[in-house]
């Protein structure tokens, strides 16, 4: 077996090109809810059109550090959020920066299902209508219709547009809210547990549409289920108690992680 000191010898080389290819980076994040240091010190780039997943035991500040990266956190009173997160290169908690638009660039799709009281056709057609992407009803239609085919939701709703979201199963449900995310054209979209209200045949659709849309989108998922890491993602980071423990491509985290205590949590040791 191969020393594992020596597995992730990258020439440097390797290293500046693909650090160069960053859509997210994240230096020296700390996020306090009142006296409580919740992260700590938390360094990671992200890499565009990939799934990056986030795993580790609940409370480990896995889905507190994925609602930095869209500034879900300022909505939260007690929160302070310090250090640095850019996306291209702009530091997203700059005043400057409005974090409407923000969130329309970096999507949310929540653990549960949370379609709006509304039709599936005005699921879809919300967001782009607040921001003005479209001109008239034609645009409308056609963002609404790509929107659920991307999801691939269209083959189930084409003939239900009118009627309400919330008639939809669980599984279809999540789908409609990841086309409610797509249909404001992001470029990143997060993902904090989605699949974990489905049932195993809901949660395989949506590890399936998962895979197609890294190809156009930069997705982060938190995830409670390791097989799920292993399935759906490129690169995985380990959270344990406030702390990025471990970061770098699934296989090797999970075939030959460089820290202890991520090789204990993989092997069911805690957790």
């Amino acid at each position: 077996m191969k020393d594992p000191a020596t597995m992730f010898d990258t020439p440097h080389s390797a290293i500046d090109e693909r650090l160069s290819d960053t859509k997210i980076a994240a230096k020296k994040v700390q996020v306090f809810y009142g006296d409580t240091h919740a992260i700590k010190d938390v360094d990671i780039n992200i890499q565009p059109r990939s799934v990056t997943a986030f795993i580790g035991p609940s409370g480990c500040g896995k889905s507190t550090f994925l609602r930095c990266l869209n500034r879900m956190n300022d909505t939260i009173d007690i929160c302070r959020v310090e250090g640095e997160i850019t996306i291209d290169g702009e530091d997203i908690y700059d005043p400057k920066v409005d974090p409407v638009q923000l969130r329309a660039k970096v999507g949310m799709v929540f653990q549960k299902p949370n379609p709006f009281p509304k039709s599936i056709y005005d699921n879809i057609a919300y967001g782009p209508r607040i921001h003005g992407l479209a001109k008239n009803k034609a645009e409308l239609d056609e963002i609404v219709s790509s929107s659920l085919q991307k999801a691939g939701l269209w083959n189930e709703a084409k003939d239900r547009l009118d009627e309400p979201g919330t008639g939809l199963s669980g599984g279809q449900q999540q789908r409609l809210c990841i086309a409610r995310a797509i249909a404001v054209n992001p470029e990143v979209i997060l993902m904090d547990e989605p699949c974990s209200a489905l049932d195993p045949i809901a949660t395989a659709k949506v590890e399936e549409l998962i895979d197609e849309l890294r190809t156009n989108y930069t997705i982060v998922i938190v995830t409670h289920s390791m097989q799920q890491a292993a399935r759906v993602s490129q690169r995985t980071a380990f959270f344990h108690l406030g702390i990025l423990v471990e970061e770098g491509l699934t296989q090797d985290i999970f075939t030959n992680p460089q820290d202890k205590r991520t090789q204990d949590y993989i092997t069911g040791r805690f957790g």
